[in-house]
């Protein structure tokens, strides 16, 4: 195998394996390339969080000398990680993106982060999250403003925006983030790259959460599958984990002729929130054709959320945070973000009846997604309704009154506990990526990564990545003065 001739920090997991394999290549000089790349995007894009090269430099050099023996010690020996911020690495303070939160070391790994250590990845540094994960985009009260590589004016997207962010701009191959309503999809969406939520429990997760994930992100289905083999071993700390499963991760690539006869439901509006707009429903429109001609059958859904379900949740989810920041101290509270204040302190007068009523909202959505989605192998829809906003909001309303009217289309998945992945589809006129969410039947994670590999290979050719070098200086000066 001859190493093609593209900087190191672009190369694949597969491809570093195989040239790790062949001493063609050393994890040592791939971290050092993936530091350096680092360094130059970092000032802009803000995606990291405990960017410690000499730590990374370590654990290479210790892959390196395992490779040397012939001894590998996992699948992932060797390639550069970056999980994000609120996954606990023994050691690290865990802030959750906000200033409210007292900087303790953490005193274990958390499963998704033992999981890939064990298997051997050089973890170069954590990424950047909003306040408590509560916003799709990368504002924080503790990190700088993440930004978007295809754009420095807009958001990579949230909560796991620095893991978006990191994999669009080349921050190495593998990427950790979480999800409870998009976390994982939404910023892949608009970062043009590819993530899985699991199914409910396939990852193990501490501390486990109603429709909380953990899942890869990267920029092919391949690096994901790959991730797929350690991140679903099992681990007991997670109460809502599945018995452990051992799924052939590597059969990911089952070739465009899984798609044949397949039934694939088509849903164009989501029944809540914001409106697609007509650029992102031209793009799902073009991705179900091609399904189509391949051979899948397509059938339009009817929308199955409500925006009493999205309320609902919304209003639960506002008193779980009112309940956590009233019991902070005044002088911690008053330096978390002012719109989660205010979103959070609007549950202050609900009653018990109405927080009951609320929280019904979460079984609701599941019932009806499942219903929704029985009669069909998967369904496709927008991500999102809209591209990526602008980076300095909160969120696309700009409203902490109607906070999630973008996340119709993700969330039913996570109450579900089905999984769901996100995957690049198009892009705007102005060169904005538009993702496609692929959902499948629980426990199906296997087939839509298959599905979503099938699409990657059927898509229209991709853009290529974004360049430091093709930033507009007056955006490269606004975003290193953030």
């Amino acid at each position: 195998m001859t190493i093609p001739s593209i900087p190191l920090n672009e190369l694949g997991a597969h491809a570093l394996i195989s040239a790790y394999r062949r001493k063609e290549l050393s994890p040592l000089e791939v971290t050092q390339s993936v530091l350096a790349h680092i360094e130059r995007w970092e000032p802009y894009i803000h995606a990291s969080y405990l960017l410690r090269p000499e730590i990374a430099m370590v654990q290479a050099r210790a892959s390196e000398a395992r490779w040397q023996r012939g001894e590998p010690c996992g699948p992932l020996d060797g390639v550069p990680l970056t999980l994000k911020e609120n996954i606990a690495t023994r050691g690290d303070p865990m802030p959750l993106g906000t200033r409210a939160s007292n900087l303790t070391p953490a005193l274990t790994d958390a499963p998704p982060a033992a999981r890939l250590f064990e298997a051997g990845a050089v973890m170069v540094c954590k990424t950047t999250m909003p306040d408590y994960g509560m916003l799709s985009s990368g504002l924080s009260s503790f990190h700088p403003l993440a930004r978007n590589p295809w754009d420095l004016s807009k958001t990579p997207g949230g909560s796991s925006a620095g893991g978006g962010a990191a994999a669009a701009a080349g921050y190495g191959p593998l990427h950790v983030g979480t999800d409870i309503g998009g976390s994982l999809r939404l910023p892949a969406g608009w970062c043009g790259i590819f993530s899985l939520k699991p199914s409910l429990g396939r990852i193990p997760i501490d501390p486990p959460y109603t429709g909380r994930a953990a899942g890869p992100m990267t920029r092919t289905v391949a690096d994901s599958a790959l991730m797929m083999q350690a991140l679903s071993l099992p681990d007991a700390r997670d109460s809502m984990s599945l018995p452990y499963q051992a799924i052939a991760w590597d059969q990911f690539d089952r070739g465009v002729e899984i798609l044949r006869g397949l039934r694939i439901g088509l849903l164009l509006e989501a029944g809540c929130g914001l409106a697609v707009e007509p650029e992102v429903r031209q793009a799902i429109e073009h991705a179900a054709r091609i399904f189509e001609r391949a051979g899948a059958i397509i059938e339009p859904m009817q929308p199955f959320m409500t925006q009493a379900m999205l309320d609902g949740m919304d209003h639960a989810w506002r008193m779980r945070s009112h309940l956590d920041l009233s019991a902070l101290p005044a002088e911690k509270k008053a330096t978390v973000l002012p719109y989660i204040q205010q979103w959070a302190d609007s549950a202050a007068g609900m009653s018990g009846a109405q927080v009951f009523a609320a929280f019904s909202q979460f079984h609701a959505t599941r019932l009806a997604s499942v219903r929704a989605c029985q009669p069909f192998d998967f369904v496709i829809s927008p991500t999102s309704p809209m591209p990526a906003f602008a980076a300095e909001l909160p969120s696309p309303t700009n409203d902490p009154l109607h906070p999630l009217e973008h996340i119709g289309f993700t969330v039913p998945y996570n109450m579900s506990e089905q999984p769901a992945a996100s995957i690049n589809c198009g892009y705007t006129r102005s060169g904005l990526p538009i993702g496609l969410q692929i959902a499948g039947r629980r426990f199906d994670d296997l087939g839509v990564l298959q599905v979503s590999r099938a699409f990657e290979m059927l898509r229209d050719p991709q853009r290529p990545w974004p360049q430091l070098s093709a930033a507009p200086e007056v955006l490269q000066s606004s975003a290193s003065t953030s």
